[in-house]
């Protein structure tokens, strides 16, 4: 075994003959590093660890590394703990109690209670539960109501079944065809645009069988399964100016007690009842679009009858036709309509909505039909009253919705254009502001400048003024422009309001024009059915003249009957005689319907795409991505 120096040098020691080891001692207080000698010095070695931890013991346990690396950023470690725990205190702060009180069984809430414009319409549409004209269903609900007219149409020998059905027009036993198929067609709009609304209300399946009963009848007025036709039922019953033979407005009877002769009158020639028809159609086709059967059975009917009211008439030139009124002393002095034009584009833009049929928009954006029409002559006043003998405010809208909505652009658009700057100009007339119309003291729109049945007007354009407004939400503008004049949506809406309120209650008398809403309306109502006991008795032709004369309440409360409504001074004559007040109308009633809706809070707003169901694609499919590259 041989010795070994592990520690690196020579095993001699050294020392240094200039100095003693007691110098040595003594030097050390003074400069410890100077007292090495210049031999150790040199000999000097640095210590490996290994050699260190023999001398000096275990080594120092290492600090743990303070940072994390998360890839895109170094976080603090003790960061990362305090981070970590916050979120376990938050989840147990939060999180727990949010999952706790979800977990607990809760009853739905309630909808908030309706507004007064949702309890008017229930009663509105109780209107045509009693007009109702035929074999009445069990469920009909109204009681002094009964079996009527069950041999209309007999002398048609062309009609199978008759002319059976459908609804009286006012408080006389006459079936008017032109009035109850705007009537239509207005309580069809308004399914169209506020289904939601009518499901809120409860009364969806209501109006929808309302609907189902008119435009049923509608279809047996012509011979609906053709494709071709050459004539149409206007009316059946016939009444004269001061008659003094049996005839509808001669005699004072319940429609169950009739017993005089009702003619069907047959017409020939009907440019203008024919396109109503045919929009009632149309629009009743759409609104049933969940029934493809019937659907498409409508969309024919009115595609059949559009044919025949265009057939004699050509948009580009100015020949015209006789309306089905003219020189018609049964029809002449009550619906007498003063142009077609108005319904052909109406009736065209409804068929387009119904089949999709680019050539019925082609015909409602016609330049000469607009011209014919006058649909962009701003300077007559009445041209912007919506009613059933007027429909260019309906048709400026409904056209207007298709530009605002799908924006088809060329070649549509220069009309579409006109039609929607005309709606505009017809929005701004209905404002108190702008002076176009006169309005009552107590605020009533005078739209047919204070002629009897004022209300059915009003309603009618209320409708379009808060429809309007709808659409204006849908498509997310504020507002539109009188002139210098910025109008928000919203005034519109309040101006619908207003006429609305005013209606049922809000004006100088304190009076409800519909009957039985509120704790005051009209009690005797011209209305033959509402007037007469069912008594058991059947009262003969002027043995109901005791009823009509009487003082006395109506027997039977006709529920949901707007009235024709005051006069410019606001006055009203609570009287059966006075006939332009008290007596209601199946236009009146469609109106009042259609606006109702529009205005209730109940459900939320227009559908935006019910409208359109049948409308193709507007412009051709984008093409699919080329395949992916493969190298």
């Amino acid at each position: 075994m041989y010795s070994a120096n592990h520690w690196g040098g020579s095993f001699e020691i050294a020392t240094d003959g200039a100095a003693s080891e007691d110098d040595d001692s003594r030097n050390t207080d003074l400069d410890p590093g100077a007292l090495q000698s210049s031999a150790a010095r040199l000999h000097r070695h640095e210590l490996d660890e290994t050699q260190l931890g023999w001398l000096l013991g275990p080594p120092a346990a290492k600090k743990k590394n303070r940072h994390v690396d998360l890839g895109c950023v170094v976080v603090k470690r003790k960061v990362l703990v305090w981070a970590f725990w916050a979120l376990v205190a938050g989840f147990v702060v939060v999180g727990v109690p949010v999952i706790v009180s979800r977990s607990i069984p809760r009853k739905i809430p309630r909808p908030p209670p309706p507004d007064q414009y949702a309890e008017a319409l229930h009663k509105a549409l109780l209107f045509f539960n009693a007009q109702k004209s035929g074999r009445l269903p069990r469920s009909n609900g109204i009681r002094w109501r009964g079996n009527s007219g069950l041999k209309d149409g007999s002398d048609a020998k062309d009609v199978k079944g008759g002319l059976v059905g459908g609804y009286y027009d006012a408080g006389d036993n006459i079936k008017f065809h032109f009035p109850m198929a705007f009537s239509m067609t207005l309580l069809s709009w308004s399914v169209i645009e506020y289904s939601a609304k009518y499901k809120a209300v409860g009364e969806y399946d209501h109006v929808r069988e309302l609907i189902k009963w008119g435009t049923d009848y509608l279809l047996r007025t012509f011979n609906s399964s053709a494709s071709t036709i050459d004539h149409v039922y206007a009316q059946v019953g016939a009444a004269t100016i001061k008659s003094k033979t049996p005839d509808d407005h001669y005699c004072w009877n319940r429609p169950e007690d009739m017993a005089y002769p009702r003619p069907s009158l047959s017409v020939s020639t009907a440019p203008d009842l024919g396109a109503e028809i045919a929009a009632a159609l149309a629009a009743a086709s759409i609104a049933f679009r969940d029934d493809a059967a019937h659907s498409k059975k409508l969309a024919h009917g009115a595609a059949t009858v559009y044919e025949f009211a265009t057939r004699g008439s050509s948009s580009n030139n100015n020949n015209n036709q006789a309306t089905y009124s003219r020189h018609r002393p049964e029809i002449e002095p009550f619906y007498n309509s003063t142009s077609y034009w108005d319904e052909h584009v109406w009736g065209a833009a409804w068929l387009y909505y119904a089949t999709g049929n680019s050539s019925y928009i082609s015909a409602a954006t016609g330049p000469a039909l607009a011209k014919n029409a006058m649909a962009f002559d701003n300077g007559i006043l009445d041209l912007s009253v919506f009613s059933w003998d007027n429909k260019l405010p309906g048709a400026g809208m409904l056209l207007s919705r298709l530009r605002m909505f799908l924006n088809p652009g060329y070649p549509y658009e220069a009309s579409l254009s006109g039609y929607h700057r005309a709606a505009e100009l017809d929005m701004c007339k209905c404002l108190r502001r702008f002076a176009a119309f006169n309005f009552t003291r107590g605020g009533l729109a005078l739209f047919n400048h204070g002629r009897g049945q004022p209300l059915q007007y009003v309603v009618a354009n209320s409708f379009l003024a808060a429809l309007y407004a709808d659409y204006l939400d849908a498509v997310n503008v504020p507002g539109w422009n009188c002139g210098p004049h910025f109008i928000p949506a919203d005034e519109l809406r309040a101006f619908a309001r207003s006429q609305l309120d005013y209606i049922l209650g809000d004006n100088p008398r304190k009076m409800s024009y519909v009957v039985g809403y509120g704790q005051r309306y009209p009690r005797h109502v011209h209305h033959r059915g509402a007037s007469t006991p069912r008594n058991g008795v059947r009262y003969s032709c002027t043995g109901g003249y005791t009823w009509r004369d009487s003082k006395k309440a109506d027997p039977n409360v006709i529920t949901g009957a707007m009235v024709g409504g005051p006069d410019r001074r606001d006055r009203f004559n609570d009287s059966r005689m006075a006939f332009g007040q008290t007596e209601p109308t199946l236009v009146g009633n469609a109106g009042l319907v259609a606006a109702l809706v529009a205005v209730t809070s109940s459900g939320r707003a227009v559908d935006r795409n019910s409208m359109f169901s049948a409308v193709p694609p507007l412009f051709p499919a984008a093409p699919p991505p080329p395949p992916a590259w493969k190298p």
